[in-house]
């Protein structure tokens, strides 16, 4: 009787703690495919019409990442445009958004590099 109960509890005891050892390994398993910074991550996504979207996802290795603007249906995904990173425009962006004098400063060098070049 005694053997008996005991294997009934380690059953229970097992189908018990099976769930959250799923989990886990789900969790680590998906903690693998991050490490190599090839994550993806939306952006945005803009409803125009009842069941269509258009959204944005930048996607790839952190050195080499692109943005896909995608048509998103009931029935299919598209690719509409393939965006490369703004990593090259990046002090262009960010300059002007930092505030007023940057930019009035990154307008006056493009009016002077545009006057620059319709001279020479």
């Amino acid at each position: 009787m005694n053997q008996t109960l005991v294997v009934v509890v380690l059953f229970v005891g097992a189908m018990a703690t099976l769930p959250w050892l799923v989990r886990r390994l789900q969790q680590r398993r998906a903690g693998v495919g991050t490490a190599g910074s090839s994550t993806s991550r939306g952006l945005s996504a803009v409803a125009v019409g009842p069941q269509q979207r258009v959204v944005t996802v930048e996607v790839g290795p952190e050195h080499a990442r692109v943005f896909l603007v995608l048509g998103v249906t009931a029935q299919q995904i598209n690719c509409l445009h393939v965006l490369p990173s703004v990593a090259s425009h990046a002090p262009t962006v960010t300059s002007l958004s930092s505030g007023g004098a940057s930019f009035s400063r990154e307008i006056a060098t493009a009016i002077s590099s545009t006057e620059k070049s319709s001279d020479g």
